[in-house]
């Protein structure tokens, strides 16, 4: 009767075995489910950044404000008729300051 219990016993485990550690089994389940949930999360901000970048192309395409924008904060250009004023701090580096508009001709 004891050689029996054992028995089934280890058939028990033999059939459990692969269901815990077999190709298909719960543990790579549970670590495919996790790498599924970073995969998803990432797209979430792959496809955040997309949409800024999207819509930074059309504002640059459709408008000209965002080109007006960049001209001026990144490449220091400034419109005819206005005027740029560039401070220098007393240690020598210069912080310049956004152009301001001139006044209508009409003034």
């Amino acid at each position: 009767m004891r050689l029996i219990t054992l028995s089934l016993a280890a058939l028990l485990l033999l059939i459990q075995l692969p269901l815990w550690l077999g190709k298909g089994g719960w543990l790579r389940v549970w670590d495919l489910d996790n790498q599924v949930s970073e995969a998803h999360t990432k797209n979430d901000a792959l496809k955040a950044r997309n949409d800024k970048l999207d819509s930074e192309v059309r504002d640059l395409r459709d408008g000209t404000e965002a080109v007006e924008e960049r001209a001026r904060y990144e490449l220091g250009m400034i419109k005819d008729g206005e005027i740029f004023i560039q401070i220098v701090e007393p240690n020598g580096k210069s912080a310049p300051l956004p152009p301001l508009p001139s006044a209508p001709a009409g003034d």
